[in-house]
């Protein structure tokens, strides 16, 4: 009876250290195939297999900012744009994992029947707001044509994409693979003038932790790195299965071709022919530092606790069959003893 107890004791200590660490992952945005990586991450069971319970969380719409969810401790993980680097900056302790996006997905979208075919174009036009933080890069490619940004007339109204169908607008800023398709959808056809086109290479859907996260749990990090690109890299050899689970289990809302347009036009972002999934260089990040402002010196403060890199913590850790075995080693030396005493007694 005394061995079967400890036989069972040691099973469920054994069961506790092979738990699930829950952990959260903020979206920038609402469920869509933009974030199918981490859906299959998931369903495939890829992060249970390294021992991670996830919790997916899209943006709230009405303030969709990841950057505010992971900075407060609600999740230990967030996708945000490349002004991340600006937050950085401005104190926050964000370190940048891995960009999904290899470019920017946000563009300007014109009328067919439009004057405007190039970023110079745009002079005395008509625009919508756009967010110095999320798409910067807009306004800098006007920037580098030649067009007085502050000469625009900027709507701050509701609705702006109704107001360009009314022509109130001359363009509005999109992510590539939202609005231009419920355009095509309504038959309004359109053009697209995109920064990529134009020499401003910046990354976007950045995975991204805290400074405290990597330092109190390196190995936690790192596991969800892995298992997160194994999910993106999943997604993106087998896109059916990837648009029919993100439909089914997280946008039941849009459509199959809804999301397997988004999911055709965001391939070659996520994983162009000259770059590997998730890649990141200095030299890119320079630019995008440039972008929004920031003085080079100011970047080289930080870019090495802001640029990923994992580093094995150099404690010893005993993995549970190793801690098992000496928990079995331990109360087998009573049983032991037990049996040599009472062997001598017999004797």
């Amino acid at each position: 009876m005394l061995l079967k107890g400890l036989i069972l004791g040691l099973c469920c200590f054994c069961g506790q250290i092979a738990a699930q660490e829950s952990v959260t992952l903020q979206l920038k945005w609402t469920h869509q195939f933009q974030f199918a990586g981490y859906y299959m991450a998931k369903e495939k069971g890829f992060y249970k297999d390294v021992g991670l319970d996830v919790t997916i969380n899209p943006a709230d719409l009405t303030m969709p900012d990841a950057f505010s969810a992971v900075s407060n401790g609600d999740a230990e993980f967030g996708v945000g744009h490349s002004g991340i680097l600006q937050e950085r900056i401005n104190g926050q302790s964000f370190v940048a994992m891995a960009p999904i996006l290899q470019y920017s997905p946000y563009c300007w979208m014109v009328k067919d029947t439009s004057d405007i075919f190039h970023p110079r174009d745009f002079v005395n036009k008509r625009i919508s707001k756009v967010s110095h933080n999320d798409s910067n890069e807009l306004m800098a490619m006007l920037t580098r044509s030649g067009v007085n940004t502050r000469l625009l007339s900027v709507y701050n109204g509701d609705n702006p994409s109704q107001a360009w169908i009314e022509n109130r607008l001359d363009a509005m800023q999109v992510y590539l693979s939202t609005e231009p398709y419920n355009m095509t959808q309504r038959g309004i056809s359109h053009r697209l003038i995109c920064p990529q086109r134009y020499g401003i290479d910046v990354y976007a859907d950045i995975l991204y932790t805290t400074g405290k996260m990597l330092s109190t749990s390196p190995e936690t990090v790192e596991k969800f790195y892995q298992a997160s690109l194994k999910g993106w890299r999943y997604a993106m050899m087998n896109m059916d299965e990837a648009i029919a689970v993100t439909q089914i289990l997280y946008a039941p809302n849009k459509s199959f071709h809804e999301l397997a347009y988004e999911a055709e036009v965001l391939k070659e972002y996520i994983m162009p022919a000259t770059t590997s999934l998730g890649h990141m260089s200095i030299p890119k990040w320079r630019l995008i530092a440039d972008l929004y402002g920031i003085h080079q010196t100011e970047f080289d403060k930080v870019k090495a606790s802001f640029i990923y890199k994992y580093q094995r913590p150099e404690k010893m850790e005993l993995s549970w069959m190793l801690i098992a075995a000496i928990i079995v080693s331990v109360i087998s030396i009573p049983l032991y003893l037990r049996l040599m005493f009472s062997k001598k007694i017999t004797v």
